[in-house]
């Protein structure tokens, strides 16, 4: 019997058959998709692999994407759930604060739950992060809980690692950047031009910052195994995390430098179609455990 429930919202993007075999209960967010003037909700649910690439090859030809928060009452019923179950400590992780309202929903729904289920508890983990980042987190929390470690104990773990994730972070195409406000439009129309590629970060307060912008898909590649050779993994949590919007060939490179010049096996997956939406296709991320706190080498 395991002494807490674990769960998250989906953008932790964690595949299904992971979840389900590892009993994470996950909270779908939502997006819309404007396709030849049609209008189709969807939710970030998806079970197998072709979906996440058919939904960027539909983004490719020219589909829109856009995403919505997860509202009180999806939170209240998605906690109500575990309650009735007997549930009563649950480590709950929501999308980057920085990002969206998420973790102030969460926390509310929580609380309010409190009023019928009294032993009722959710410690609501705001990551600071979101995909890879967001999903690091659950599986060190889903290590701290087939450990045996109490709710709280989990929660001041991964509190704490949370400032120890490094997170870079390669968009293809500026363009949404630009929708989503993380660029001006005169400085997605030059990098356009000149093949420039922003390397992205999460900053200490959850929000997406550009650190450094370099030409072509090479250079950023480069930048990243910079950086790791710079600072490796913390030994103690061998964790690196690589995610793509279907650019498998930059995933499969970093991969290859990551296993030839660090010897770690890392974690390769596709990123889900929330966060998805707002770096678009042909994207690439790495993140991984650092003993440094997160920008700081």
């Amino acid at each position: 019997m395991y002494r807490f429930t674990l769960s998250s919202d989906s953008t932790c993007d964690l595949y299904r058959d992971f979840t389900e075999q590892n009993d994470i209960r996950i909270a779908p967010l939502s997006f819309t998709i404007e396709e030849n003037g049609k209008m189709t909700e969807c939710l970030d649910n998806f079970t197998e692999y072709r979906q996440y690439t058919e939904f960027y090859d539909r983004l490719r030809a020219g589909a829109f994407s856009k995403t919505a928060m997860l509202n009180y009452e999806a939170h209240y019923n998605h906690f109500l759930a575990m309650a009735k179950e007997g549930a009563k400590d649950v480590v709950h992780f929501t999308i980057s604060s920085g990002l969206a309202r998420t973790h102030e929903v969460a926390k509310q729904a929580a609380e309010d739950l409190k009023k019928d289920y009294p032993d009722f508890k959710v410690y609501v983990v705001d990551p600071l992060s979101a995909t890879v980042g967001q999903g690091m987190l659950v599986r060190l929390a889903l290590e701290c809980r087939n450990k045996g470690m109490t709710a709280q104990e989990a929660y001041d773990r991964c509190m704490y690692y949370r400032m120890h994730i490094q997170h870079y972070v390669v968009a293809d195409d500026l363009g949404y950047l630009k929708r989503g406000g993380r660029i001006t439009a005169a400085v997605a129309a030059i990098g356009g031009v000149l093949n420039i590629k922003p390397i992205l970060s999460f900053d200490k307060a959850g929000k997406l910052d550009s650190i450094a912008k370099v030409r072509g898909v090479k250079k950023a590649i480069s930048f990243i195994e910079e950086k790791l050779l710079k600072e490796g993994p913390d030994p103690d949590l061998n964790y690196v995390f690589i995610v793509h919007t279907g650019n498998e060939p930059a995933a499969e490179e970093l991969k290859k430098f990551v296993v030839d010049r660090l010897g770690i096996e890392p974690f390769v997956q596709i990123m889900g179609p929330v966060i998805g939406s707002h770096v678009g296709p042909g994207a690439f991320a790495l993140a991984y455990i650092t003993k440094s706190e997160r920008n700081e080498f």
